[in-house]
């Protein structure tokens, strides 16, 4: 299959935005509503974990592939369907130029294509995807290949902003990349403040911090202070002006929710207003974490969210109390 025709099995974003969702008919709050976020399926990592070399190794993931599969059967059974389904990062492991980049590409989009296509694809970049310092160049692959690296949609009167969170942690190769993100970030938060949206909700690979916002940084697994601080505050400030908010129903303030992967395990904390949610992995788990994926259920006044295991969501649904959460007019 070509990149063309992925492209219509995956609803890849184009344009910054995702045609399966158009704002002009999306924009509106119409109820409660859930989506399935996934993380680190990472083709290749398990192998390249369990024999110490994750720079290199990597030649297998046939473990990857049946749980992948696991996750998509156990979304296709969902009733109610979700809204959509998000892969916050790091969809395979081999880095840009490494060895067996295409294969595990390949294999993940045979994989992805059983997802039903009533439930479009929400695909996040991670470091694996365009590298630790990515260039224009492994950016313009993953466009290529999955989709715009950053991009926002509408569901229901949700604003949901797609970020590529490596242009936050080394962009010294792509310099005007970044400034374009962030340039297109500040015009996105500044419609959210126009458009008194319901909630937004971010969506990138790397947390901004795994339990505290001044904790230590990490060497890899979070943002430094500095970005951290400044990019969590420019979330939280993203409110609209009494005067624009008085007439909505919707209360301001700013980004409710940062939901991101990359640390195989679960993890998070809140800043203010604002929670960071980091979501264990599809893939290879590096703490004592199931493979599994994170219900989110958005209503009106909240964002509720339970990670399941794979086995606990093919084999039992979602629990009572999250789906009467769904129903609540």
């Amino acid at each position: 299959m070509s990149a063309a025709e992925a492209g219509g099995v995956f609803h890849r974003a184009r344009g910054r935005t995702l045609a399966a969702f158009p704002a002009e008919k999306e924009s509106e709050w119409k109820g409660p509503f859930y989506f399935i976020l996934g993380a680190d399926p990472q083709f290749g990592l398990i192998k390249a974990w369990s024999t110490g070399d994750c720079d290199n190794g990597g030649d297998e993931w046939e473990q990857e592939i049946r749980l992948t599969e696991q996750a998509v059967q156990a979304i296709n059974k969902l009733n109610p369907k979700p809204k959509f389904f998000v892969l916050c990062g790091d969809l395979i492991h081999a880095m840009p130029g490494k060895p067996w980049r295409t294969e595990q590409t390949e294999d993940l989009k045979r994989v992805l294509r059983a997802v039903d296509r009533a439930i479009p694809l929400v695909l996040v970049s991670g470091n694996h995807d365009i590298g630790n310092t990515p260039t224009a160049e492994t950016v313009e692959e993953f466009c290529r290949t999955w989709g715009d690296d950053y991009f926002s949609f509408w569901v229901g009167g949700v604003l949901f902003l797609v970020l590529n969170s490596q242009f936050y942690e080394n962009p010294s190769k792509c310099p005007s990349l970044k400034q374009a993100q962030d340039q297109w970030l500040d015009e996105q938060l500044s419609i959210a403040r126009q458009r008194h949206c319901q909630h937004a909700i971010v969506f990138q690979h790397i947390p901004l911090f795994l339990e505290s916002i001044d904790e230590d940084d990490d060497y890899y697994f979070n943002l430094s202070k500095s970005t951290r601080k400044k990019l969590a505050d420019k979330f939280i400030h993203a409110a609209a002006a009494p005067m624009v908010w008085q007439t909505s129903t919707a209360t301001p303030q700013g980004v409710k929710v940062v939901f991101s992967g990359h640390y195989h395990r679960n993890a998070g904390g809140t800043y203010q207003n604002l929670d960071m949610v980091v979501s264990s992995a599809i893939g290879c788990q590096l703490g004592r974490d199931p493979h599994g994926l994170r219900v989110v259920v958005v209503t009106a006044e909240k964002i509720v969210h339970r990670y399941y295991s794979l086995d606990e969501l093919s084999e039992k649904g979602i629990e009572d109390d999250l789906m009467d959460l769904i129903k609540k007019k």
